[in-house]
């Protein structure tokens, strides 16, 4: 049995959800895909397909041994392709995982300028507000927000973000520009969060970080909702530069506590440091990096001219 055979078989077969098609698309005979497969399972002493007259499925062992298979197939053309100098055109997938908001607002954009220029690649967006393990999920790269530990990671840094309050001119006009973060209590404030209500906000004073109560008028769980909030004038709230930095640049929200702020946090593009860099993803991070870091630094220059206090 030639083992990468067998492999390559499986995976078609998988992904094809059929024996039929999985012949189409390797241009292979039935028969041959059906013997490979079945050399494949009597090799492993494992079922990794189930088969009936309508559909062939996949076994909870055939899905680990499919996602092992994609990655060493993957990790194959990946060497072949970074020695042979025939063929010098980035193809294939890429899976690039990033925070929903942030990826949606500035990763996409940047993504679908990569796309136009590069016919060759497909790319899959894993938006989600967690850290995603790069190796045990199958990702190519992954934007993060956060002070990264010391990793087997390649860390590309593009900039930082900050933490801001703002609210909308008119609210400031009405109520006042609070001064202290303990003026927050005198203040109607809108607080968002995926896990609940919050009550607290952080801030920095005297080089401590430190939490301060709010008011709360209105609790939502998603940051857009209460920038939305605070630009119809109704408190203030806050966020990350990034998700406000349209409304201040717009001139309907205004930035207020600066010098509390806490400290920025870096924002870098993530790649495995033990893999062969396949072209496809070198021409990404060449691509998207030098645009991801134009993007901070508007944000950065934007919400610097907003600040009111």
């Amino acid at each position: 049995m030639d083992r990468l055979e067998s492999m390559t078989a499986f995976v078609a077969v998988a992904r094809a959800g059929g024996f039929s098609a999985a012949s189409r698309a390797l241009g292979i005979p039935l028969a041959t895909i059906s013997r490979r497969v079945g050399e494949l399972e009597s090799a492993l002493g494992v079922r990794l397909l189930r088969r009936s007259t309508r559909q062939v499925v996949v076994t909870e062992a055939g899905q680990r041994f499919f996602a092992a298979c994609q990655r060493a197939l993957e990790d194959l053309r990946d060497a072949e392709e970074a020695v042979s100098n025939e063929d010098r055109t980035p193809r294939g997938e890429l899976t690039i995982t990033a925070p929903i908001a942030f990826g949606r607002l500035h990763l996409q954009p940047v993504a679908l300028e990569f796309l136009a220029a590069q016919p060759q690649i497909n790319l899959r967006l894993q938006l989600v507000d967690r850290i995603v393990n790069i190796a045990d999920e199958h990702i190519d790269a992954a934007l993060r927000i956060a002070h990264l530990p010391d990793s087997r990671l390649i860390a590309r840094t593009l900039g930082s973000i900050r933490v801001v309050v703002c609210a909308s001119p008119a609210y400031l006009k009405a109520r006042g520009a609070p001064q202290r973060p303990e003026d927050l209590m005198q203040h109607d404030c809108i607080a968002w969060s995926i896990l609940g209500p919050r009550d607290t906000w952080w801030f920095q004073d005297s080089g401590r970080e430190q939490q301060y109560p709010i008011r709360t008028r209105l609790a939502t769980t998603l940051a857009e909702s209460a920038v939305d909030a605070a630009t119809a004038g109704l408190g203030l709230v806050q966020t990350t530069s990034y998700q406000a930095s349209q409304a201040i640049g717009d001139g309907r929200l205004v930035i207020v506590l600066r010098r509390f702020e806490c400290a920025v946090t870096p924002v870098s593009l993530v790649y495995a440091r033990d893999r062969l860099l396949p072209l496809r993803l070198r021409a990404f991070v060449d691509f998207a990096a030098p645009r991801m870091k134009a993007r901070l630094r508007t944000i950065a220059t934007v919400v610097e001219a907003g600040v009111s206090g």
